[in-house]
């Protein structure tokens, strides 16, 4: 028999690993800064690229893309070139990959503190960035795919349909969701608006969970595990039935996540009916995974690496037994904005993404520097901390979310809310924040554990960096199904025909659910009362968004009698018509704001800003002081209206041609009203007078970033006949 000789590239693998403990450390690093901020939420006053709102898509984006997305590319490197037989089909787009991939990352690490921001979940790099993404993606699956095709064993392993998967429909996602009409460089306004940009994103935001966090993680789990405790895969036919259902069902379940929401009560049920059908395909890859080790606990007793492993398929399970869950609307009802859905993602983040990750990376380096792992001793210890941290970081955010939940919902006889002071609730889970904190520092004095018994690992050894192998050449056979063959058997040797049928069953789901609600009107029935934002207003909603308010803040009051008690009348899908993009939020760490017009004056909202402490006695809420002190850039207005009209806002020729002007005078508005507060008076005019003192250029307060920002927070559900609740300033 012909053998062939050919080295597997190890190199690439090496560096995407290297990438993975940087980015991992960098990561979780602003992530624990972020759990502090919660605790002393002026740490970083008066730096604008180091404000929690800021910070908080850095550290999603740095934990889910550098971090976890470098460990994909790692494992789907190694593995697939030794399932396939076959080294990478071409070093050059390996390279593209990596370091594009890293070139992609940094941009996010400096545009994201820098208010450079679409506020999409998961999604929030802005358009120049999202091709690179694109072209950067198209890069690695034509990279595998073309290994496939030149690969030496017959049939492909179920690894390598989780790859394919992966690959197909992040990209399909990426591509549908970041669709926008751009203003500037660094700017641009989504496609969609309101209820359908809200149904988009996620689709989008769901499945980035499913096909980024999930399907190539189960593709690693069907290679690293058996390899790690040299076992076969515990049923075949289980992965089959894994890979079809899982890939099917998953990408209906997005819904769930705007449960009684503005979305039409048609879309949330099919989301709900998919996501508790998920839970079987989910449960079926954890037994699988699991029972693989039978036979094999003596071995997981000792091996780090198996240990690791175990913990991450029993976190998916915990994970992925909890996702339908929530999805129930009774216990949605519940669950939904509080901190119970911080527990929820960190359990499949650090447990199930973070442990898969570390066991991978402790099997692997030695392999590739051909020695034994530094010290298994320090590996268990990192076993250890993780798991302590995972507990001391999950269980208090369950706590926390059941008390912001109950507390929310309590009523006094008389019919009055408990806690009318939102503040109240803030309070009550502080101590809950303080054991995530520690949670959160032992799983990163972990990963430095890790970090430095890779140092030592690789410096005791010598690197491998072209692998020899040997496999025979891969003989042609007919096309059609072999005497015998089932239909599976022969799709597994035809990855074409096997890419198209996994690209069927997951646009099937996006079709059903978006196409409606982008073509029957009636699903997001008009108000004639809602009218576009001015174009100051305008300038405050982009203000809002580069600041991350609605990391904090929702805009989306659910038809519940404590939220109309606490917040106003529910919210009405015609309501968010303009609003491009959605900000409906996911969590509220501060009130839900979309009846917040009104409510306060003009002073409230400053002094808020500039101070939240002294209008709301123990917020932590951090200060926002660079907005009463910065100018508004008005110079792309226009350019903002224009491309608002070209997505199909009622602008006139008009509005735009008188744009600046109009801002003039609600800008002046606003600082008249100002002028009520005789310390606003008082420190005004002292900044003036220094100013003209020292032949500083003044600023007007009309023309400053806070005036905008108040202009779009005092519109805010005021386009409609609203309930207000009796103490509206109690909602703090």
């Amino acid at each position: 028999m012909e053998v062939q000789q050919f080295h597997y590239d190890n190199k690439i693998v090496k560096k995407f690993l290297y990438a993975t403990i940087l980015w991992g450390v960098v990561g979780m690093a602003v992530g624990l800064l972020l759990a502090f901020m919660f605790l002393f939420p002026n740490l970083t006053d008066g730096i604008s690229w180091l404000s929690f709102g800021r910070l908080r898509p850095l550290h999603t984006n740095a934990v889910i893309f550098a971090f976890v997305g470098n460990a994909i590319f790692a494992g789907v490197y190694y593995s697939s070139q030794r399932l396939l037989k076959a080294r990478m089909f071409s070093d050059a787009l390996s390279n593209i990959n990596f370091w594009g991939w890293q070139l992609i990352i940094v941009a996010a690490a400096i545009t994201l503190p820098l208010g450079f921001t679409s506020s999409k979940e998961y999604a929030e790099l802005e358009w120049p960035i999202d091709i690179a993404i694109a072209i950067v993606w198209v890069a690695f699956g034509w990279n595998l795919i073309g290994t496939i095709l030149k690969r030496r064993q017959r049939h492909l392993y179920v690894a390598i349909w989780f790859y394919l998967a992966t690959f197909v429909t992040v990209a399909v996602l990426h591509i549908f969701n970041s669709l926008a009409l751009p203003v500037s460089a660094l700017k641009s306004y989504s496609a969609y608006a309101g209820v359908q940009d809200a149904l988009v994103q996620w689709w989008y935001g769901h499945n980035a969970v499913a096909f980024f966090l999930t399907t190539p993680f189960l593709g690693l789990m069907y290679y690293f595990v058996p390899k790690a405790a040299n076992r076969p895969v515990y049923s075949y036919k289980l992965s089959i039935i894994h890979f079809w259902s899982l890939i099917f069902i998953y990408i209906w379940a997005g819904p769930h996540h705007l449960l009684y929401s503005a979305l039409p009560d048609w879309a949330q049920n099919l989301g709900v009916t998919f996501s508790v059908m998920l839970i079987m395909p989910s449960w079926g890859g954890m037994i699988n995974g699991l029972l693989t080790l039978r036979g094999a606990w003596d071995k997981v007793r000792t091996s780090p690496v198996l240990k690791f492993m175990v913990v991450a398929i029993t976190g998916y399970g915990m994970a992925t037994f909890e996702g339908p869950m929530l999805s129930l609307k009774n216990v949605n009802a519940i669950a939904h904005f509080t901190d119970w859905i911080i527990a929820h993602v960190h359990v499949g983040a650090l447990a199930w993404n973070g442990f898969l990750t570390f066991g991978m990376i402790y099997y692997l380096i030695p392999k590739l520097f051909k020695t034994k792992l530094y010290s298994i001793g320090l590996a268990n210890t990192h076993f250890w901390l993780g798991t302590l941290g995972i507990v001391l970081y999950a269980l208090p955010m369950y706590v926390a979310g059941f008390v912001q939940a109950l507390m929310w919902k309590d009523f006094n006889p008389d019919g009055t809310l408990v806690y009318g002071n939102f503040l109240e609730t803030v309070s009550e889970i502080m101590p809950m924040y303080w054991m995530r904190a520690i949670g959160g520092s032992l799983y990163i004095v972990g990963m430095f554990v890790l970090l430095y018994n890779v140092i030592m690992t690789v410096r005791s050894g010598s690197p491998v960096e072209d692998e020899l192998a040997e496999a025979a050449p891969l003989k042609r056979i007919k096309s059609g199904r072999l005497v015998g063959e089932g239909f599976h058997t022969w799709l597994e040797r035809k990855p074409v025909q096997l890419t198209i049928l996994a690209t069927i069953a997951i646009l099937i789901g996006g079709i059903v659910q978006i196409v409606p609600t982008m073509l029957v009107k009636s699903n997001v029935p008009t108000i004639t009362s809602v009218q576009p934002y001015t174009p100051l207003e305008l300038e405050g909603r982009d203000l809002y968004i580069r600041e991350g308010c609605v990391g904090c803040h929702s805009q989306m009051i659910r038809p519940f009698r404590s939220e109309v008690e606490r917040y106003g009348e529910y919210s009405k899908g015609g309501e968010y018509v303009y609003d491009r993009p959605f900000l409906w939020g996911s969590k509220r760490t501060g009130p839900d704001l979309l009846r917040v017009g009104g409510k306060y004056s003009d002073n409230w909202h400053f002094n808020h800003m500039y101070d939240p402490q002294s209008t709301s006695s123990g917020s932590i809420m951090p200060a926002y002081q660079w907005l009463v002190k910065n100018k508004l850039d008005k110079s792309k207005t226009e350019a903002k209206l224009n491309t608002m009209i070209k997505l199909g806002v009622p602008y006139s020729e008009e509005d735009v041609a008188n744009a600046q002007n109009q801002m003039n005078k609600q800008g002046a508005q606003i600082e008249k009203n100002l002028y009520n507060d005789p310390e606003f008076v008082r420190a005004y005019e002292a900044e003036r007078k220094y100013a003209q003192e020292n032949g500083l250029d003044f600023i007007e307060m009309k023309d400053r970033e806070i005036v905008a920002m108040i202009a779009y927070l005092q519109r805010l559900g005021t386009d409609i006949k609203i309930v207000q609740p009796e103490d509206a300033t109690a909602n703090n």
